[in-house]
């Protein structure tokens, strides 16, 4: 039997936050190959450390960024590197978007991986998955944006505080900051907070005080009306000075939060994470699609709580399994469930992208405060939040 009564954690990291940095550098160089190539190919992967940028991995691409020679255009992705970097707002001695050293080590995609995906070359004639692997997808009530609730206010106290940070209104925060919240559930439903901590980056020479009267309204805030814990259970910078932060006081990497990602541990996870990859790469497409599908079952009133798997194998164009399961909350037959999302989607890497508008630079605004739960973009960025399926969901049922 499911608890009903218990306790739930999750927790998120700022755009500041060191593996956050490598995120979005990495999505960055994503946007630039797709904004020169909508077909081109990206796997980057982001070190930083104090004062350093290291970039790997494998890329295709349009003359303008790859030369003949398999190289990469270093200036362009040095460029997109800084300006990251700088738009984050890393003035500091140990991490500055200007004095940093940018190492580069890009080059071009192996063949073999490129024989297996492209289409007419692999296994399918169709173009192939780009690697094997599990993705998952999660919906459900708990909050207008369809999206569990601990990770929801915890994405939004830090993006209250780096709006005001950006603005100019809290100066003497720094970018580098993390928060987490722990709901009270009863019958299964969230009731009110117990606690929240948040650990934020704060200039040199504000005390325990000046930073709990920074932060302690953007909790209030974000929190539904009578859902704020005791003063005993909120703890702002708990360990005392934040000063050093970002990657002058830890290391950096791509790819280190993808729970933060996506559901907040509330939700399964396949592993692989999405940051760094064009949407060629079912790690982050699949995992998109997967939430689009269980956004829109759940948006359309016939359960009120979903998880999609979807399962690929490189070089193969169709989805090796589509497993559907409502959580019991739902009394419709959950295997014609998963034929009816079929139908209505092209579950192949070459569908996804094509129903979804992936080919577009539109990843650097993914790297912070969760892909999921998000409003689209006019632009079609977040096109997977979209519910624009529900109506045709709900007639078949």
């Amino acid at each position: 039997m499911s608890k009903n009564n218990y306790l739930f954690t999750s927790e998120s990291v700022s755009e500041g936050h060191p593996d956050k940095v490598c995120d979005r550098i990495s999505d960055a160089v994503v946007d630039t190959f797709l904004a020169a190539d909508p077909e081109a190919r990206v796997a980057c992967e982001t070190l930083t450390t104090t004062n350093r940028i290291v970039l790997a991995g494998e890329v295709r691409g349009p003359t303008s960024l790859v030369n003949a020679d398999g190289t990469v255009n270093k200036a362009r992705i040095e460029e997109a590197a800084r300006d990251c970097v700088k738009d984050i707002g890393y003035e500091q001695d140990g991490f500055h978007w200007k004095h940093a050293k940018v190492e580069i080590h890009l080059h071009a995609q192996s063949v073999d991986i490129a024989q297996g995906v492209d289409a007419g070359t692999g296994v399918d004639t169709e173009e192939g998955a780009g690697d094997q692997g599990i993705m998952f997808g999660f919906a459900c009530r708990e909050t207008e944006v369809l999206m569990p609730a601990p990770i929801y206010f915890s994405h939004e106290i830090l993006r209250s505080l780096a709006d005001a940070r950006h603005s100019g209104a809290d100066i003497g925060l720094g970018p580098d900051s993390k928060s987490q919240v722990t709901l009270q559930y009863e019958n299964g439903k969230p009731v009110r907070a117990t606690s929240v901590v948040v650990s934020t980056q704060h200039n040199d020479g504000l005390t325990g005080d000046d930073v709990s009267t920074i932060v302690m309204p953007h909790i209030k805030h974000v929190l539904p009306e009578g859902w704020m814990p005791s003063e005993d259970e909120i703890f702002i910078n708990p360990t005392g000075n934040f000063v050093i932060g970002g990657p002058d006081g830890d290391c950096g990497l791509t790819g280190r939060k993808i729970i933060v990602d996506t559901y907040g541990g509330a939700a399964p996870h396949g592993g692989g994470a999405f940051s760094g990859k064009d949407p060629t790469k079912v790690d982050r497409s699949a995992a998109y699609i997967s939430r689009y599908l269980a956004k829109n079952v759940v948006a359309a009133e016939i359960a009120d709580k979903c998880t999609i798997q979807l399962a690929y194998a490189i070089g193969v164009s169709r989805p090796l399994s589509v497993y559907v399961d409502t959580h019991g909350t739902s009394d419709v037959d959950e295997d014609k469930l998963s034929k009816v999302l079929q139908g209505l989607v092209d579950l192949s890497p070459k569908g996804i992208r094509t129903h979804l508008g992936l080919n577009r630079p539109i990843y650097a605004r993914t790297a912070a405060y969760g892909h999921f739960g998000r409003t689209p973009d006019g632009d079609g960025g977040f096109s997977w939040e979209k519910t624009d399926i529900a109506d045709a969901i709900k007639r078949e049922f």
